[in-house]
């Protein structure tokens, strides 16, 4: 039988791109996220290409659809935790409550709602793998991200809990944590939509990474013989030497 996986926040970005390089690695993808228009073109793309693909609207911050979710899954062999985002580059003293709440909600309680939905079937797989996207954020601290650095530092927190609390069950659990990446929508969210204050992010860097880059690393972590775990991924552009030290072109 076909292996499953689900990914959430599929619509874009990191989690669209680990849904195309799953299904091309054998998996029926379950393409999980709240945009309809976004994962159906996912699944039909996907399917085009001769992999195997549907669609799943989910708020992974909503208790009761994760629960429906996963009660209409008959399987899963995979999870990669996505779905996340950043909200806001205020200083903690300047920093709305709100913003670290939404945070928290989609990259935390998220992370730990889908989680615990679907690890029986995990288990029950008998070599289930639970991928967690993290960020150097969640290693380490920078100004004006204090509330993205908490809840990525919670998602770690989860990811090295998980793995020593799940180390008698056939279970994987694997931490991807990558640094500059160029996407559509990261940083313009982040932004709240100013285009200009998103490319100064990237300015100067020649080649950041891309959300291919870091779906390339889950479906190498992914695929790995049962017996071998990835604890810990970190990857950076190479013009990105650590959180502060970025080689920019011109400036």
């Amino acid at each position: 039988m076909q292996p499953v996986a689900v990914v959430t926040g599929a619509s874009s970005g990191i989690g669209a791109a680990s849904a195309v390089r799953l299904a091309g690695a054998g998996y029926q993808v379950i393409l999980a996220a709240r945009r309809a228009d976004r994962i159906e073109a996912l699944a039909r793309r996907i399917r085009a290409d001769g992999g195997q693909a549907d669609p799943a609207l989910l708020d992974v911050t909503d208790p009761d659809a994760v629960q429906a979710f996963a009660g209409d899954l008959d399987r899963c062999d995979v999870l990669v935790n996505n779905a996340g985002g950043a909200f806001g580059a205020d200083t903690v003293a300047d920093s709305d409550p709100a913003d670290w709440q939404a945070m928290y909600d989609v990259n935390v309680l998220g992370t730990l709602q889908v989680t615990q939905a679907l690890l029986p079937r995990l288990i029950a797989s008998g070599a289930g793998t639970i991928v967690i996207m993290g960020s150097t954020a969640g290693l380490i601290s920078y100004e004006g991200g204090g509330g993205y650095v908490a809840a990525k530092h919670a998602e770690h927190a989860i990811a090295e809990t998980l793995r020593l609390e799940l180390y008698d069950q056939p279970v994987r659990i694997i931490e991807i944590a990558p640094g500059m990446v160029r996407t559509d929508e990261f940083a313009v969210n982040r932004y709240r939509g100013d285009a200009s204050q998103a490319a100064a992010v990237y300015a100067g860097v020649a080649e950041p990474l891309t959300a291919d880059d870091v779906a390339d690393t889950v479906a190498w972590a992914v695929t790995r013989p049962a017996h071998v775990n990835v604890d810990l991924l970190v990857l950076r552009p190479r013009a990105q030497a650590a959180q502060h030290k970025v080689y920019r072109e011109n400036t």
